[in-house]
């Protein structure tokens, strides 16, 4: 059984989730503030974390930032805040996926399926792989047609975002928050050239483009 940790504040909307959540056949814990938060996060494993942003003594984005300096559990932001510069920190902190108030607890439900079949897909040896390829997430090697291929750290945590959300688009500003880790306001086809070397040893167009949004990788059939 899956065990989720909420971190919400409002008492209504985290007996809620704690309902729904166990309803559905996982385990909770929950926490009202930032600091309950960490120590409950310290005191045992979680498969999830559901993250609020607006939290009293340390806020949404201070609790991410120190889960993430111990743990890639996988974050689910829950957000009243729907600009992108808030999305944008979020990602930049490395969360999975976040949801916008008032939101949807069908489409809450499927949104950590779908991120906890993510993590399993990966294997318990870190293996994430799409159609030919196989990467380690671990070791970082990248294997196509059981064949290494060089790249460089940048190109493998592209290809990693691309190939953990297939069919997911990402626009070259959420790309360089994710991985550059500082906003950039010059000149965004430093994201253009990166994919067009990690396309070139890839030897195959695995990387789609969105014109006039940005890049994604293809769902794999089905």
């Amino acid at each position: 059984m899956k065990s989720i940790l909420i971190i919400e504040d409002e008492l209504d909307i985290q007996e809620l989730l704690r309902a729904y959540l166990e309803d559905a056949g996982y385990q909770t814990a929950v926490a009202g503030d930032g600091v309950a938060a960490l120590e409950r996060f310290s005191a045992q494993p979680f498969d999830l974390v559901l993250l609020d942003l607006m939290l009293p003594k340390i806020d949404g984005f201070g609790v991410c930032e120190c889960i993430r300096r111990q743990s890639q559990v996988p974050i689910l932001m829950l957000t009243a805040l729907d600009g992108e510069e808030q999305q944008l920190r979020g990602f930049r902190l490395d969360i999975d996926d976040y949801i916008t108030k008032p939101f949807s607890m069908p489409v809450l439900l499927e949104k950590i399926r779908v991120i906890l079949r993510r993590r399993g897909d990966a294997g318990e040896d870190s293996r994430l792989r799409y159609r030919d390829l196989s990467l380690d997430l671990d070791s970082r090697e990248v294997l196509l047609d059981g064949r290494s291929l060089d790249l460089t750290a940048r190109e493998f945590e592209l290809l990693h975002t691309f190939l953990a959300a297939p069919g997911r688009v990402f626009t070259r500003e959420m790309l360089l928050a994710k991985l550059w880790d500082y906003d950039f306001y010059g000149d965004e086809r430093v994201v253009d050239s990166h994919i067009k070397n990690l396309r070139r040893k890839l030897g195959r167009d695995y990387i789609e483009t969105v014109r006039g949004v940005g890049y994604r990788a293809a769902k794999e059939d089905r």
